[in-house]
């Protein structure tokens, strides 16, 4: 007979034996589960992925079946595949299903959608008579990119409305949702062929999966725009937020407010703190299990986007009056969140290194929120600071920039994928380097660029959406008040196509930060050699007079007529900041803007009467006869025509135009018109028809 104490150790020893038995996870989908299109799906596959992240407490199994639909009357449904035989077989102890992508072929959803929802409950179901302790983890959907041969033949469309149907299950089981499209969304190039993902696509699958199981996000952590020296918009509540591992305790402070909350199970957090008061310095600290972080030196006030490309990133230091602005720099007040490119675009190849970090979204680089000094000013957007230094005067509170101008970079650059997915699909294909709507210059610097790439889906700066992901993502929608807005030379020479971009790229950032009259102050293009910029000047106009809540300032009159980086870049930030005091601040004693011509009439004796607005003491810059008008009947040939002043309108004769039926003014690539207001405003660039 055994011993008490024997049989006692043999019953430790069975009941650790059974403590150490392995959970058992089953994946179950279609092919993107299986593997397709990688090399070796047993070691690259998200489930053998996962298996490796989790390790020896965890038996994953990969029960993906290629091509099969969740819908049981699809056309190859996964209840009738052997893979769904042998995943209920095992008895999961967790469940993680990915299915539907297949449900969006012509041949399923238009004729059994309604049979979804039910058919994905009585999956669910399945597996819990398999095993009634049973853990769900249900997959939003991974992407359908552009490169998808139906995407824009219902596929994109079905593929939102199957999304909106797996959330509906997971509310209506309690299965824990996890989100395989947004982790993979900024990364198409992990998509080859539109749909499945590559290794590294595969990776980001099974990351999200490992982190919803173990609720490991990689402890507390907090987005970059977060840092020592911050500025954060007054008037509002501050709202706090960032990541830590599910479960997780987060409390913060800030100043005498303190507040706690509880990690989500996605790993998300967020605190709200009172608004904080003007001329006070305050720190935040966020405390987690192992980890604090304290920011120091935070203030309130006023927070504007500065984007664009070369002339917006144009340094401080090159600016014409650049010596003397940073000889008085130094303003503790007045603060600065620099993005800088790691790599210019400029007329070289890039390394291995640059282009490997390219495809991973690290474009930009940050060393968090600066206050002013005039040691670290000189390579600070000149735009941006000038704009910045104009509102200090007038405002008398912190102004806060954030500069994430690239040069050369493209209007669809900085456009969300979901937005150029729905409305402007064309621009999204793999031929984005022989793209007849994308202009020449464009096309080869990008080239130049990534010469070297062996990777065929090589990504650039100026691809569409590439910026969007890479410098307004890590953002992290943090409050902003506005925008100002130096872009168009690489989209000049097709201004039909630079019009629909714009209005896309104003919803898209507006729905980012989820405010539908976030404030965009716009640059126009200035005078240089290239015929089309006219034509593009004008449309500028034509757009800020209507598109809501944009506005523009005049650059013609400091350009240079060689150099496409004119070095006179205080008048832009003054004119920028003239307009957000009148229009946002209620500065309403300063003229924000110079003659903005409203319609052009023809009078009995054939003279021309140009009417304006903004047109108080209308003159002249240099005292002579206003130039560049021009004037032109129904054949579009135009004549110079004698121009006089007359209080705020300008008179126009031409001889050689019998009927006028147009006038222009100031058409010319490089301009020297000199029409200004009594602030010495220049009036723009425009071309309007004549009443009768």
């Amino acid at each position: 007979m055994r011993s008490p104490l024997i049989t006692l150790l043999l019953f430790a020893l069975a009941l650790a034996s059974f403590a150490a038995e392995p959970l058992r996870v089953a994946c179950v989908g279609n092919s993107i589960t299986y593997g397709y299109g990688l090399s070796n799906p047993v070691t690259d596959s998200y489930p053998a992925q996962l298996q490796t992240l989790l390790g020896q407490n965890y038996n994953v199994r990969n029960f993906g079946h290629s091509g099969a639909t969740l819908l049981s009357r699809g056309h190859r449904p996964y209840i009738q595949q052997e893979a769904y035989k042998n995943a209920l077989a095992f008895k999961p102890d967790i469940v993680v299903i990915h299915l539907g992508i297949n449900d969006t072929d012509p041949r399923n959803w238009p004729f059994f959608r309604d049979d979804f929802t039910k058919d994905y409950i009585a999956l669910i179901r399945a597996f819990k008579d398999a095993n009634p302790n049973a853990k769900f983890y249900i997959a939003k959907m991974s992407p359908i990119s552009h490169r998808h041969h139906r995407f824009v033949a219902g596929t994109r469309d079905w593929h939102k409305l199957i999304q909106a149907s797996i959330v509906r299950v997971a509310k209506s089981t309690g299965a824990h949702l996890i989100d395989f499209y947004n982790p993979l969304l900024p990364y198409p190039q992990m998509l080859p062929d539109g749909l499945h993902p590559n290794k590294a696509g595969a990776g980001v699958l099974a990351r999200v999966v490992y982190q919803a199981l173990t609720g490991n996000y990689g402890g507390l952590k907090m987005p970059m725009v977060f840092s020592d020296n911050m500025v954060v918009r007054r008037e509002r509540n501050f709202e706090v937020y960032g990541t830590a591992n599910a479960g997780q305790v987060v409390t913060g402070s800030f100043g005498n407010d303190k507040t706690s909350t509880v990690t989500k199970n996605d790993g998300t957090w967020r605190l709200l703190f009172a608004a904080p008061r003007m001329g006070k310095a305050y720190t935040l600290t966020i405390t987690s299990e192992k980890r604090t972080l304290k920011f120091k030196n935070i203030v309130a006030g006023e927070v504007w986007l500065c984007s664009g490309q070369s002339n917006m990133a144009f340094p401080l230091a090159s600016d014409e009056q650049g010596k003397e602005a940073l000889a008085i720099a130094d303003d503790p007040n007045l603060r600065v969140l620099n993005m800088v490119p790691r790599w210019d675009t400029d007329n070289t190849e890039w390394s291995q290194q640059a282009l490997d970090s390219t495809n991973n979204l690290q474009y930009m680089r940050c060393n968090g929120w600066q206050q002013a000094t005039s040691k670290n000013m000189g390579g600070v957007s000149a735009v941006a600071y000038y704009f910045a230094k104009s509102l200090r005067q007038m405002l008398n509170i912190p102004i806060g920039i954030i500069v994430n101008a690239v040069g050369g970079s493209t209007t669809e650059s900085w456009i969300d994928r979901q937005t150029l997915e729905d409305e402007y699909p064309e621009l999204l294909n793999d031929r984005f380097k022989d793209n007849v709507m994308v202009m020449p210059w464009v096309v080869q610097r990008m080239r130049k660029n990534i010469a070297k790439a062996t990777d065929k889906l090589q990504m650039h700066p100026y691809q569409p959406t590439y910026l969007f992901d890479a410098a307004i993502r890590p953002l992290a929608q943090y409050p902003i008040n506005g925008v100002i807005w130096y872009q168009g030379e690489s989209n000049a020479e097709n201004m039909e196509i630079h019009e629909r971009l714009f209005s896309l790229l104003l919803n898209s950032w507006r729905t980012n930060w989820n405010n539908a009259q976030l404030p965009v102050y716009m640059v126009q293009l200035s005078s240089i050699n290239r015929p089309s910029w006219p034509w593009f000047r004008n449309s500028q106009r034509q757009m800020a007079n209507t598109l809501p809540y944009v506005y523009m300032a005049v650059s013609s009159d400091v350009g240079d007529s060689l150099d496409v980086h004119p070095r006179k870049k205080y008048p832009i930030g003054k004119r920028l900041a003239n307009l957000a005091l009148y229009h946002q601040y209620n500065f309403k004693q300063l003229t924000p803007c110079g003659p903005n011509v409203q319609r052009a009439v023809v009078q009995n004796d054939g003279e021309v009467c140009v009417y304006f607005n903004w047109a108080n003491k209308l003159k002249t810059a240099d005292g002579q006869a206003p130039r560049t008008f021009e004037v032109a009947g129904y054949d579009e040939v135009f004549y110079p025509a004698e121009a006089t002043i007359h209080n705020e309108e300008v008179r126009l004769k031409c001889p050689q135009v019998a009927h006028p039926a147009f006038v222009r003014y100031a058409w010319q690539p490089f301009t020297r018109a000199n029409l200004v207001n009594g602030d010495a405003l220049p009036a723009s660039t425009f071309r309007v028809e004549v009443e009768h």
